[in-house]
């Protein structure tokens, strides 16, 4: 599960800045008080450089930077009392001290269900992300100790309660419901804490290999009935069609010889060959039984002559 994970990105932002910015305060701070007590009393002595370090942790404690993208919980004798940022945050030694500092951007958290039984027993592996932000600091800082570790481990516990009410083929082919009833639990736990759920996405679902062949020829055997039952039904479309034909060629016989020329003009046009009548299907273009009887008779009379030609006389 752990390696679907996607890579991290390469220029993701940081606090150096800030860092530096609270080492260089401290060490001008400790410079300046050194400067200070070589000229009072003529050289750097250790009680001047502990003066000098205590000077410049004051200042280190005092002076904040903050990034666009922060807000600093600001406690007053252990109480909230503000938040301020982004920038220079000034804060009074001693009684008040800089807490936390709340990340007010759109931050993606990962997270999946491994082996989680859904409600026909069916083990699945789901992963998915879920996509949030803070906009209460406040709450975010006074409400839950680890925000970011408690939305990862509610949004598991949610996609498992989820996965449990439904199917293997709901989860499989209702993924929009899935996200959408995710996102409204998520929403309603979450926005005590100051934060708000901007989406949630699942990622992948895993079948076990076991159970793979087994849904694969389910889908066969579906697929090969709903075929049978549509040719069926066109089948029994064309045969009413074929009735309500035969119907009108039953009243119009003529409609019938045209329709057995035109069958087989298609099959010659077709094939490209040359058809072949023989004499009683000629009957069927003619119509008329006694010039078939005539055709036919002529067709017999010069095999009789010739038979009798070839009969030797008798003594």
């Amino acid at each position: 599960m752990a390696a679907n994970r996607p890579a991290q990105a390469l220029n993701r932002t940081n606090r150096n800045g800030a860092v530096v910015f609270t080492a260089v305060l401290f060490l001008a701070a400790v410079a300046l008080v050194c400067a200070i007590g070589a000229v009072v009393a003529g050289s750097v002595t250790l009680p001047v450089l502990l003066v000098a370090v205590a000077c410049g942790l004051v200042a280190a404690s005092s002076i904040h930077m903050t990034m666009d993208w922060e807000k600093a919980v600001v406690m007053r004798f252990g109480k909230f009392n503000r938040t301020a940022g982004p920038g220079l945050v000034f804060t009074i030694p001693i009684v008040e001290f800089y807490s936390v500092r709340i990340d007010q951007r759109v931050i993606a958290t990962y997270f999946g269900a491994e082996e989680t039984l859904t409600s026909d027993l069916v083990p699945l592996n789901v992963d998915a992300v879920i996509f949030w932000m803070v906009f209460s600091p406040q709450k975010a800082a006074t409400e839950v100790e680890d925000y970011a570790s408690a939305v990862a481990w509610m949004a598991q516990a949610t996609l498992r309660k989820a996965i449990g009410r439904a199917t293997l083929g709901e989860v499989a082919t209702r993924r929009d419901q899935l996200d959408a009833e995710l996102k409204e639990a998520l929403e309603e736990k979450l926005d005590g804490w100051g934060i708000n759920v901007m989406d949630v996405e699942v990622r992948d679902i895993v079948v076990p290999k076991e159970l793979q062949q087994a849904m694969a020829a389910e889908a066969i055997a579906t697929r090969e009935r709903n075929a049978r039952m549509i040719l069926a039904e066109a089948e029994a479309d064309i045969s009413d069609m074929l009735k309500d034909a035969s119907e009108n060629y039953v009243e119009d016989p003529e409609a019938m010889r045209l329709r057995t020329m035109h069958l087989a003009y298609e099959s010659v046009k077709q094939s490209g060959g040359t058809l072949v009548i023989p004499s009683a299907f000629s009957e069927g273009f003619t119509g008329d039984p006694e010039v078939a009887a005539k055709a036919s008779g002529a067709a017999k009379a010069p095999k009789a002559s010739r038979a009798a030609a070839k009969k030797p006389p008798v003594g």
